[in-house]
């Protein structure tokens, strides 16, 4: 199995709205994503609660049950439309994945 996790941190403004805003329109476009791919066990956008200044704005906690699922994931076309937006609105990304 393979964990997929992704934290981005936000603008303050971008793409015409308000990093609250912003998070709520991302994290609802993760949310459509979730068992997009064969193999998809695990798929959790989250907004933390009470971030710390070294916390990211949004996470996300995935599971895959192997890389070609990961892989099938990362190239899907509703899974790149999703990363455009994030792209014009984050300011921070990081991500780790690891087998278990």
């Amino acid at each position: 199995m393979i964990k997929h996790i992704v934290m981005w941190k936000f603008a303050d403004e971008a793409a015409g709205a308000d990093k609250a805003t912003n998070l709520v329109r991302v994290r609802e476009q993760l949310l459509a994503l979730d068992g997009l791919v064969p193999g998809m066990l695990a798929f959790e956008p989250v907004i933390p609660v009470d971030g710390f200044e070294h916390s990211y704005d949004l996470v996300l906690y995935s599971e895959f049950e192997s890389v070609a699922a990961l892989q099938a994931y990362a190239t899907h076309p509703d899974h790149v439309a999703v990363g455009q937006l994030i792209g014009q609105v984050r300011t921070e990304r990081v991500c780790v994945d690891y087998e278990v």
